[in-house]
């Protein structure tokens, strides 16, 4: 009785499942191409109409083609800036007759113009677009906006030309430039560039008028070459030019100081090319002015000094040039400072010092003369202490302060002290203190300390003196020039022996 059920079941199941089957596979009445066609989006007409040079009407897919809102009111020349980057240039006023253009970078699109009595209709067609391009397109319309946003707010102008010079798209700081120099944005570069053939990025400095204060205004473009022609960015360079033509004056009025500066200066710039000297340069380093002219670089500087014998020759010059980087360094770092003795009997200081952003100044100083006078000057003094040294007397000479600034041999012997190997100054004090250890006692070390560091009634006085040995002296003090004094000891007669001092002497 079971298995009776159990056939029955599997033939009941078995009916179902084959009536279902043949109701799903029986063919449609639709084919496949007929709903594809019917699901398919139907393209929006883009018309606009116009009566004279004013739109009285047009579709909602023509106003986003435009980008104009519902109440704006249009006319033809809108129309003209508005579809001429889609259709290319567009005639000044509404034709009289059929016109059909179509779209540089699309040609299945067509813009028909058409004229209908006093109305003028302009139809645009073109392929429906899918969905995939409706999703790229609302996705590229983001970015648009976001970069239409950020071209607003930037702050220098940015424009796009064509190869004309003719203004294709601009930004609104281009036309705030453009107000400020009285012209329209719309209309030819106001610039003067002239963009290479063969280059495709050129940076030009260009200026123009600003009729609103009265100024000039600067600006640094630069343009790059795009397939619609050039694509310029201008950047405001006032503050560069207002500082490069505040150094300019300040190096015309350094070189007009420096004209009459018989110290030579030859500044070099970070570069280390000679960019400013005076006419005291040439002068003394006898350098044409055509080679300084051309702003030669510091080796060529140097070279050209030995060439013309203006410098010691070195004994290797090839290793001396090498180490030109120390003496590039040292001068940077305010240490140089050289005395050149020139073949021709000259003889030039040379200072290095560091100059500002990075330079180097150096300074040339003829001390021919000076060196000469304290040459001069050193055998003078060397002749007086050869002559002084050859006297009996033993002589010291104080200054103004009362500090002993020379003595004689016949001084060291007598005293048997030699001041110039002590480290210290040795003071009229310190030298009555030695003098009177080697006399008997006596009044007149007071007074002679009280004559050296006297500035006033001095006259020539002198006394005797009795050493411990015996000897006599007569110590004569007088005053030189300069505040200085000089005292003189000379010895008298034969040595003469004195007893020892009583307790009642002392």
């Amino acid at each position: 009785m079971i298995d009776v059920f159990a056939a029955i079941a599997i033939g009941l199941g078995a009916g179902a499942a084959a009536f279902f089957g043949a109701l799903l596979l029986r063919p449609s009445r639709h084919s496949v191409p007929e709903v594809a066609a019917a699901l398919a989006p139907v393209p929006e007409r883009t018309e606009i109409l116009l009566t004279g040079p004013r739109v009285i009407d047009m579709t909602v897919s023509a106003r986003q083609m435009v980008d104009c809102a519902v109440a704006e009111p249009l006319d033809w020349t809108d129309l003209v800036c508005a579809l001429t980057p889609l259709f290319g240039p567009l005639p000044d006023q509404p034709p009289q007759e059929e016109t059909i253009l179509t779209s540089e970078g699309n040609p299945d699109l067509r813009l028909v113009i058409s004229p209908q009595g006093p109305d003028l209709r302009l139809t645009v067609s073109g392929p429906p677009l899918g969905l995939g391009a409706q999703l790229r397109l609302q996705a590229d319309r983001a970015d648009l906006d976001r970069l239409r946003r950020t071209m607003a707010l930037v702050p220098c102008p940015i424009w796009q030309s064509s190869d004309s010079g003719q203004t294709l798209w601009h930004n609104a700081a281009f036309e705030d430039i453009c107000a400020q120099m009285g012209c329209a944005a719309d209309g030819p570069c106001p610039f003067d560039l002239l963009p290479a053939e063969d280059e495709d990025t050129q940076v030009t400095r260009v200026s123009a008028p600003d009729l609103q204060t009265g100024g000039t205004l600067w600006f640094e473009v630069q343009s790059h070459r795009v397939p619609e022609g050039w694509l310029h960015v201008a950047l405001s360079i006032d503050a560069i030019i207002t500082s490069e033509m505040s150094q300019r004056n300040f190096l015309q009025t350094l070189t007009r100081i420096f004209a009459h500066l018989p110290i030579g200066l030859a500044v070099f710039d970070k570069e280390r090319r000679l960019v400013l000297f005076n006419p005291a340069l040439i002068d003394l380093t006898a350098l044409p002015a055509d080679f300084l002219s051309v702003r030669p670089n510091l080796l060529s500087f140097f070279d050209m000094l030995r060439d013309k014998r203006m410098m010691p020759e070195p004994k290797n010059y090839q290793n001396w040039r090498d180490k030109l980087g120390d003496l590039i360094a040292a001068a940077s770092s305010d240490l140089y400072i050289e005395t050149w003795n020139l073949p021709s009997g000259l003889t030039y200081k040379i200072t290095g010092r560091p100059h500002p952003d990075g330079g180097i100044a150096f300074l040339f100083e003829d001390i021919s003369a000076e060196v000469s006078l304290t040459r001069r000057f050193r055998q003078e003094i060397e002749t007086s202490h050869a002559v002084l040294d050859c006297l009996d007397d033993a002589i010291a000479v104080f200054s103004q302060m009362g500090v002993l600034s020379f003595c004689n041999e016949a001084y060291r012997d007598l005293w048997n002290s030699d001041p110039d190997i002590t480290l210290t100054e040795t003071g009229v004090t310190d030298a009555t203190r030695l003098w009177q250890a080697q006399c008997r006692p006596t009044p007149v070390w007071g007074d002679l300390r009280d004559f050296v560091l006297n500035l006033t009634d001095r006259a020539i006085w002198d006394a005797e003196l009795d050493l411990l040995c015996g000897q006599r002296l007569i110590c004569r003090v007088e005053p030189v020039a300069g505040g200085a004094t000089l005292v003189r000891f000379s010895r008298i007669g034969a040595v003469v022996p004195h007893p020892e001092p009583s307790l009642h002497d002392a």
